[in-house]
């Protein structure tokens, strides 16, 4: 039946609620392997993956395209048929990173519960939740230097996009980059320019980089938008618990323009800072 299909159209789900997770990043019940045979048969199969999170995708060169719809709600349907058709140019991005295995994550495997005795208290799981500390999702990839199988701040579109014409300089405590986004494709769209930074010479970060700020930009076909981003000052330093503020190290730091957090950068430039501590708030 699919193999005589001009296009098939597979769901894929993975329902996880409070109390109630994944075992694990596989979709459960065979689902990968429904997948892989329909591709075998017909390789324009698209998947609609319908998850709380991160999957891993065994599947994924076998098929034409996959769309991420999480769990959209009673007027999903429709929001997923317009995407599908065409009729809507998809523009949103993964607002976390896809690993390619479980290799990858912090905590492959959790080692198990450690049981109380007390009848009165609930049993529970005892895990180690500071593996990476505040290096968290695409930081832990970026400081371990892991390739995903898809990206923080990942997506894609009917047309394509030009980022273009990065500037930042100080502003207040904290950095204002400019940028401007150009659509050269045939179809109007919405792109999403992230700004990623780091300090130059080490600044006793978490990870080589943290997202500064992004702005999301509706742009007609061969037309061209401007976008401002502010850095937040809290971003840009290390957190002293003693004195409960943020220090800011003199030195140069880069701003870098991408697609997504493992994208190459579409443009690059520096910035001079001064030595500053703000407090909690960012003043």
């Amino acid at each position: 039946l699919a193999a005589g299909a001009d296009v098939v159209i597979v769901f894929g789900t993975q329902w996880m609620a409070e109390s109630f997770d994944a075992d694990d990043l596989n979709l459960p019940n065979k689902q990968d392997e429904l997948i892989a045979a329909v591709a075998k048969a017909n390789p324009k199969t698209v998947v609609v993956l319908q998850t709380g999170g991160p999957v891993v995708m065994p599947w994924l060169d076998q098929v034409g395209a996959v769309v991420e719809a999480w769990y959209p709600g009673t007027n999903g349907g429709a929001a997923i048929a317009r995407v599908l058709s065409g009729e809507v140019n998809p523009s949103g991005r993964l607002p976390a990173t896809f690993p390619a295995s479980l290799a990858q994550l912090p905590r492959p495997k959790l080692d198990g519960d450690a049981k109380t005795k007390d009848e009165n208290i609930i049993e529970k799981v005892t895990t180690d939740y500071n593996i990476e500390g505040a290096a968290v999702g695409y930081k832990w990839f970026d400081l371990k230097g892991h390739k995903p199988l898809f990206p923080f701040g990942y997506g894609l579109s009917y047309t394509s996009f030009a980022y273009e014409d990065l500037s930042a300089k100080p502003a207040g405590n904290g950095i204002e980059v400019s940028f401007s986004i150009r659509n050269t494709g045939k179809r109007d769209g919405k792109a999403v320019g992230q700004v990623y930074v780091s300090p130059v010479a080490g600044g006793g970060w978490e990870a080589p980089k943290r997202l500064g700020g992004w702005d999301k930009l509706a742009v007609k076909a061969g037309a061209s938008g401007k976008a401002t981003v502010k850095i937040d000052p809290r971003l840009l330093g290390v957190y002293d618990s003693a004195s409960k503020t943020w220090k800011i190290a003199a030195g140069e730091y880069l701003v870098t323009l991408a697609e997504s957090a493992g994208a190459k950068p579409a443009a690059s430039v520096k910035v001079k800072l001064a030595a500053k501590t703000v407090d909690v708030n960012g003043r």
